[in-house]
Formats: structure tokens, C-alpha cells, sequence
């Protein structure tokens, strides 16, 4: 099989994409072609998360399936591969291999088999080879799987399960692998992050994470994602704050602010709580703080979505996610006889999601005349004078890009390290900066 070609798609998370660089490090054998109708075997590692998501890759199945040359193999794996086990595999004869959210390190063994598989357990990483993709520097690294919280609008639990933490001495050892490789700066994803190895019995997971981490040669940054109200601690917080290498950076999906809401949605932390918490966070010297809000939820009245714009409008945050409610079957919500008609829907995240670009706005505006710590990843798309790089600080993809259009050093720019910088101005919502020296 050393010559065939592979046309592999992503969708969905950070940690699918994780998923489908495993699947990627056992195909290794496989030329990678970007032209699915050359390959001899396609994968989409498929999202099933929300409606949008669900459609995006079937949509992305069905397009492959009509372009793809005759005696390929067309393999969906992922999580709506998982969610509609029974209903796909009846339904979607395009498909040749099905297979969920436990096997990618097996996708080797399903392709020389032509077999489906669907394994009881979901997959984590011990020791599988990865290619990570898109960075020369960055890499993706998940901590577990499933989750243990049951909020009344999120079906992953009821085809992920409840919270499966890795090692702490497995994440280690995976680091120190990639920063081997070179890779100095890390994003740490998980479902909740905030509760890695509470179903170990370890309350204080993450703190362990960040002081381990801090001691492993190579590593210059580092952020996590996706914390979550009641599992985050003063404690984890301060321990962020005093880490030479994690940024300040919190990223805390909130999904809303009224009280009532936050029963209705089984939040489990009140307004109160929350704040608290954001407030202790924005306090910090150069802190990056993320959320995302949820819009018409069932029950969601004008004056808890008036509630909900004030607070995003006037809190500060430095980026906003907003979400329509999507009304995924499994879910507490879903039997809510008090739904949003969908025009509301969108009226409703339109308006928030004018708030958030204002509050993006305000954010970076802010950065002008600062000096930074950024890294080029490449050229611009924009203009061929201009160069892509990112606040060290922020998340790839998600927090935006920087254009470098000056330096004051003599030597050649290079792509993948770290530099100062003198943020000059903002041309639309997209900072320019000077690059000044090495950081």
C-alpha cells in the first residue's frame, strides 16, 4: 500500500483534529494528496455536535463520495459517525467503512480489513505517533475525553461518556515527545478541562499539569482551553498566574448570565460564581479572556437576553463565541416545551454577535503602541508584502492574526519564531506591528 494517496478532512474541534492526526500518524505508509478524486482511501473525521455541525459533514461525505475515483474506500469516523451509528450505517450507502470515536489508532487494521468498527471505549492517546499539522511549532494536546457534566443543551456525554482524564505521566511523556521534535508552544484541549482527573480522584488536575509541564525541556508556552465555572478554583487560577510558561490566557464558556438560565441549563454555577471567577482572572497583567454565549435556549425570556448582551457588552472580554441554540435530541432541553421560534434565534445571536465584535474591537484597539511577544507563521494572504503572525498569547485559528509590515532588525524574518514587537495600528479588525528583535 506504499503508494496509495490519502485525502483526509478534519471537521469540527481542536480535539478531532487531534484524533485525525493520530489516524494520520498510522497512514504514514500513504501519500497525502489534497485532490480527493486522486486518493485511493478518504476520511472524514466527522463533528456531531450541533445541527450546522451535523450537516457540514454530511454534506462533506456525500460531495467526496460523488467525486471519488471507482475502488476507493470512503471511511466517516468521528462522532456523528458514533451518534447515528445505527442510522448511518442503514442510511448512507456512499460510505464505506464506518467507524467511531475509539479506533483511530486502529484505522490501519480497518482499512486492510475493509471492516467498520465501533470500540466500547473512547479513544485517548498513550504513546501513539501523531503528524501534527498546520505549525511548525504548535501542537493540539488532549487531555481527555467525555464529560461529567450535564448541561441541558450538549448531547457529547450521551455518545462520549462521562470524564476520561489521561495520565498525568501520559500527557508528560507526549510533550516531551513533540518538544523533541522542536514544538515549543502547546494548546491543552479537553471537553472541560478544568476537571482533568477528577474521575482519577485528583481534585487538583490541572494544577499538577502546569507544574509538570513547566519542567519540560523545550517548552517555552502554553495555554488551556476550555475551563468550566464550578471545576475552576481560585487556586488553578493563581497557579496560571504564576507559571513563567501558561499565559494568562482563560478560555471559559460561560453560555449565559442569567441565574434563572443558568438553572434552566444546568450550569451548576450561578452569576455570582461566575464573575467571581472572570473578575479574578481579568485582574491578571496582560490576561487574555475568552467565553461563549448561548441564544435561545428554551425558556430564554428578552429580559434574560437583555441580561445576558449587558454583561457581554460591558464585562471586557477580549473575544465572545456566540452560538444559536440547536435542539439536539438527548438533551434535557429537547423536551422543553418552551422553544424560541428560530426567527427569535437569530435575531438574538445576530444582536449578540454584534457585541462581540464590538468587544473584539475594543480588545485589540487596546494593543496599540504595546509591545508583544508574537510568532510569524507565514505569508499573508492579504498582501504579498505583509506577513501572518500571532500574539503569542492567543490561540491559533481562533483569536485572529497580526500583520508584520515593518522591522527594525537587519536580518530576514523567519517563519516559526518568537519575536518583540510594537503593535502600530489596526486596518479593519487586524492588528500591524513592527518587529523589533528576538523575544
Amino acid at each position: 500500500m506504499s503508494n496509495k494517496k490519502l485525502h483526509i478532512v478534519s471537521l469540527g474541534c481542536t480535539k478531532n483534529l487531534v484524533d485525525t492526526e493520530v489516524m494520520m500518524g498510522r497512514l504514514k505508509s500513504f501519500e497525502l494528496t489534497d485532490e480527493s478524486e486522486e486518493a485511493d482511501v478518504i476520511i472524514v473525521n466527522t463533528c456531531g455536535f450541533i445541527d450546522a455541525a451535523k450537516e457540514e459533514s454530511l454534506n462533506t461525505v456525500i460531495g467526496l463520495d460523488a467525486a471519488r475515483k471507482k475502488d476507493s474506500l470512503l471511511v466517516m469516523a468521528g462522532c456523528l459517525s458514533e451518534r447515528y451509528k445505527e442510522q448511518l450505517s442503514q442510511e448512507l450507502s456512499e460510505v464505506d467503512i464506518f467507524t467511531g470515536v475509539g479506533d483511530y489508532e486502529r484505522i490501519d487494521e480497518l482499512l486492510a480489513q475493509k471492516q467498520s468498527r465501533f470500540s466500547e471505549e473512547v479513544y485517548l492517546i498513550d504513546g501513539a505517533e501523531r503528524v501534527v499539522t498546520g505549525s511548525t511549532y504548535h501542537a493540539y494536546v488532549k487531555l481527555s475525553e467525555g464529560c461529567n457534566q450535564t448541561c441541558s443543551f450538549c448531547a457529547i456525554p450521551s455518545f462520549k461518556g462521562k470524564l476520561h482524564s489521561r495520565t498525568l505521566e501520559s500527557v508528560v511523556s507526549e510533550v516531551e515527545g513533540l518538544a523533541a521534535q522542536g514544538f515549543y508552544d502547546f494548546s491543552f484541549v479537553s471537553q472541560d478541562s478544568s476537571s482533568y482527573l477528577w474521575d482519577r480522584h485528583v481534585r487538583d488536575g490541572l494544577i499538577h499539569l502546569v507544574r509538570r509541564i513547566e519542567l519540560v525541556e523545550g517548552v517555552k508556552s502554553a495555554r488551556i482551553l476550555y475551563l468550566y465555572p464550578t471545576t475552576t478554583s481560585k487556586k488553578l487560577i493563581e497557579t496560571i498566574a504564576a507559571s513563567p510558561l501558561f499565559h494568562n490566557y482563560f478560555d471559559m464558556p460561560v453560555q449565559h448570565i442569567d441565574d434563572t438560565m443558568l438553572r434552566l441549563m444546568n450550569r451548576g454555577a450561578g452569576r455570582a460564581q461566575t464573575v467571581k471567577l472572570l473578575e479574578q482572572m481579568r485582574a491578571l497583567p496582560e490576561s487574555f479572556v475568552r467565553t461563549s454565549f448561548i441564544v435561545g435556549h428554551p425558556g430564554e425570556t428578552e429580559a434574560m437576553f437583555e441580561a445576558m448582551c449587558d454583561f457581554a457588552e460591558s464585562f471586557g472580554f477580549d473575544r465572545i463565541n456566540v452560538f444559536a441554540y440547536s435542539d439536539e435530541e438527548g438533551t434535557a432541553a429537547y423536551e422543553s416545551e418552551k422553544k424560541i421560534d428560530a426567527e427569535t434565534i437569530a435575531e438574538r445571536a445576530e444582536r449578540l454577535g454584534a457585541i462581540a465584535e464590538n468587544a473584539k474591537l475594543a480588545s485589540l484597539k487596546k494593543m496599540i503602541g504595546n509591545e508583544i511577544v508574537l510568532v510569524i507563521d507565514g505569508p499573508s494572504e492579504e498582501h504579498e508584502y505583509l506577513l501572518s503572525a500571532r500574539d503569542i498569547r492567543w490561540a491559533p485559528e481562533i483569536d485572529g492574526e497580526i500583520y508584520v509590515n515593518d522591522k527594525t532588525v537587519e536580518e530576514e524574518l523567519a517563519f516559526g519564531i518568537m519575536y518583540r514587537a510594537i503593535v502600530t495600528d489596526i486596518v479593519g479588525d487586524t492588528l500591524t506591528a513592527t518587529v523589533t528583535g528576538y523575544a
